[in-house]
C-alpha cells in the first residue's frame, strides 16, 4: 500500500474572524429581540383597562370555540383517516385510486376554497338538503367549518398515518404471520404502536396547523377568537385587539409544541439508552 494511499486528510482550518452568516444571524437574532421588546413595551404604555373589560369576555367565548372547532375537527379527521390510509394502501385499483384522488384534492387546494365550497357552495342546494334532512346542519356556520376541516385534516392525517404503519419493517408483519396472529391483531398490537411512535410528530404538527388555520371561519360567521377580534377592531379601532390575539395563538402553539415534546419522551423512553 502506498504512503499516498495511507494519508489521513486533515481537517480543513477553522474558520477564523467573523463569517457573513454568523453576522446575518446575530442582526436577525436582535432585530426579533427589538420588535419582541418593541410589541411589549407598546402593550405597556398603550395599556386600556377600559378596552381589556369590554372584550376580554368576548375573547375567552372565541378561545372555546376556536378549541372547540379544532378539537372536534380533528377527532372525526382522525376516524375519516384510517379508511382513507387503508385505500392509499389497498391493492385494489378502485380504492387506491378514490384515495388518491381524495388526499390529492384537499391536500393540493387551501382550505380557505375548501370552507368557501361548504359554506356557500353547499347553501345552493338549500332544497335538495331540506329533502334528505340536512339543511338543519349545514346551515349553521360552524358545521360548516367543522366540516371542511375535518375533510381537510383527514387528508394530511391519511398521509401521516399511512407513511408511519408503512416505515414498520416489513419483518414485523412476517414474524407475526409465525406466531399464528390475524392480520388486525399484528395491526393493533404490534404494528399500531410503533406507527404511532413515528406519527407523533407530525400529528402534532398537523395539530398546531389547524390551531393557526382555524382563524379562516372567522370569515363564514363564526365567530371565534379570530372572529371577536376583528369584531373588536371595527368597534374600537386599535391594534391591541391583533396584537392579543397573536399573543393568545402564541401560547396555544408553544403549549401544544411542549406537550407533544412531553408525550414523545414519554412513549419512547424505552428508545434511550
Amino acid at each position: 500500500m502506498s504512503a499516498a494511499a495511507t494519508m489521513v486528510e486533515r481537517p480543513p482550518p477553522r474558520a477564523r474572524g467573523w463569517p457573513r452568516r454568523r453576522i446575518a444571524g446575530y442582526a436577525l437574532v436582535c432585530l426579533w429581540i427589538l420588535f419582541g421588546i418593541g410589541i411589549v413595551s407598546y402593550l405597556v404604555l398603550a395599556w386600556n383597562p377600559e378596552f381589556f373589560a369590554k372584550y376580554a369576555p368576548a375573547y375567552l367565548s372565541g378561545l372555546g370555540v376556536t378549541l372547540a372547532l379544532v378539537s372536534i375537527s380533528m377527532v372525526l379527521g382522525a376516524i375519516l383517516s384510517v379508511p382513507v390510509a387503508y385505500g392509499r394502501m389497498s391493492k385494489n385499483r378502485i380504492l387506491s385510486g378514490l384515495a388518491y384522488c381524495y388526499v390529492y384534492f384537499f391536500r393540493g387546494t387551501p382550505l380557505l376554497v375548501q370552507t368557501y365550497l361548504v359554506y356557500y357552495g353547499l347553501g345552493s342546494f338549500r332544497v335538495e338538503l331540506q329533502s334528505v334532512g340536512l339543511w338543519d346542519f349545514f346551515k349553521d356556520a360552524f358545521n360548516c367549518g367543522v366540516f371542511a376541516f375535518a375533510l381537510n385534516t383527514a387528508a394530511y392525517q391519511a398521509e401521516i398515518l399511512r407513511g408511519a404503519i408503512e416505515s414498520v419493517p416489513r419483518g414485523q408483519w412476517e414474524g407475526a404471520a409465525s406466531l399464528g396472529l390475524h392480520k388486525l391483531q399484528t395491526l393493533r398490537k404490534i404494528i399500531l404502536p410503533q406507527a404511532l411512535i413515528v406519527a407523533l410528530r407530525p400529528y402534532g404538527n398537523e395539530l398546531i396547523l389547524m390551531v393557526k388555520a382555524s382563524a379562516i371561519v372567522a370569515i363564514i360567521t363564526v365567530y371565534d377568537l379570530m372572529g371577536n377580534a376583528k369584531l373588536a377592531f371595527a368597534n374600537s379601532f386599535d391594534i391591541q385587539a391583533y396584537i392579543w390575539v397573536a399573543l393568545v395563538y402564541l401560547v396555544m402553539v408553544e403549549i401544544l409544541r411542549h406537550g407533544v415534546e412531553w408525550i414523545e419522551r414519554r412513549i419512547t423512553v424505552h428508545l434511550k439508552r
